[in-house]
């Protein structure tokens, strides 16, 4: 072996390293990157106990209420996919945040970043989209902001939309309450949004039309709630996937958590494309779908429930929380094994959301 020094300072890695001095992609991606990012630069900045909480949503006390509070950032590529638009989008993502707390959404904020040059067309487009979902959600887009950039500053629009809603009394969810023998529940078929994203980005055909999942998730928490209250978290599984939630759930609750591979419902189309692809389904983003930890006792009721409403009819168990590895998630495999589901480092397909 030579003794002559190697020189590395041209050499890329795909996988970001954890400690570059600039932001890399995978700082906006739901995942590790992500995480070290809120916690290590953001949360230490601005401080507070709210803000600890690192929810979907914060819970907040405001003149004896008790209310949630989202806001969230759409830089969706391309602005129109199918399934929806980045309208859709902004408005259902809010919402289901809001929904993650048990909040019924009352208002929205929402602020447009133009591109210089972008059509008036398109952005009428994406406005009366905003407008019919918050329609359809109840929801009433009570104040907002435009801003224009350069050409060449972006991509046409980006948007951002920041929520309130009121949390019914005796609703607690957050991922401290979540024990051993909790089950897992998610409510339907995983990976559609982002299967739908990269269909239509990268001009890719699968033999069948593929469409985004997003939706307004309210009816459905408000469903599982009347069945109980003392659930004990929600997540929508956006950037990041399933295996995402999962992993932030059991490393703020100090549960490890098992996942039956097989009980995942996985639509036949995501499953083939993410095989041609080399994608784990379990990473890859949806926009309509929630993962629940729920008692044991009330279980079988909540799945009931969901899978009466539209948005849960293809609900399933899929797993529990337990005792064993806190912190980490793993899968039993068909052929009898396990896996380790990791927490993705930033996400297999950025701008999705």
């Amino acid at each position: 072996m030579s003794d002559t020094a190697l020189d590395i300072t041209g050499w890329t890695c795909p996988a970001p390293l954890r400690d570059r001095p600039r932001v890399v992609m995978g700082h906006g991606g739901g995942g590790a990157l992500s995480a070290e990012l809120v916690q290590h630069l953001f949360a230490p900045a601005f401080g507070g106990d709210v803000l600890a909480q690192l929810g979907d949503s914060a819970a907040v006390s405001l003149g004896g209420v008790r209310l949630a509070f989202s806001t969230d950032s759409y830089v969706v590529r391309p602005l129109f996919f199918p399934g929806g638009c980045i309208g859709d989008l902004a408005v259902n993502g809010t919402v289901n945040d809001l929904a993650m707390s048990g909040a019924r959404a009352a208002y929205l904020s929402c602020g447009f970043i133009l591109e210089e040059g972008v059509e008036m067309s398109v952005v009428a487009r994406v406005a009366e989209a905003m407008g019919a979902a918050a329609r359809a959600a109840g929801v009433e887009v009570a104040t907002g902001d435009t801003k224009v950039v350069e050409a060449g500053h972006g991509d046409g629009i980006y948007l951002n939309t920041a929520g309130i809603g009121i949390i019914p009394d005796g609703v607690d969810l957050r991922p401290q309450r979540v024990v051993p023998g909790d089950v897992v529940i998610v409510s339907g078929e995983i990976g559609l949004h982002g299967v739908a994203i990269m269909s239509v980005r990268e001009g890719l055909e699968f033999g069948v039309d593929i469409m985004s999942d997003c939706a307004d998730l309210g009816g459905l928490v408000r469903a599982m709630l009347a069945v109980t209250p003392d659930l004990h978290v929600l997540r929508d599984p956006t950037r990041g996937g399933l295996a995402a939630s999962l992993n932030e759930i059991a490393a703020a609750s100090g549960t490890g958590v098992v996942i039956q591979e097989g009980r995942v419902p996985v639509p036949a189309a995501v499953a083939n494309a993410c095989a041609i692809l080399g994608l784990d389904p379990l990473y890859v983003a949806n926009e309509g779908k929630l993962v629940a930890f729920v008692p044991r006792e009330h279980a079988e009721a909540v799945l009931d429930a969901m899978r009466t409403h539209p948005l849960g009819r293809h609900a399933a168990v899929i797993g529990e929380a337990v005792d064993a590895h806190p912190g980490l998630v793993v899968a039993r495999t068909a052929l009898g094994g396990t896996r380790v589901v990791d927490l993705p480092i930033g996400e297999q397909l950025p701008r999705i959301c």
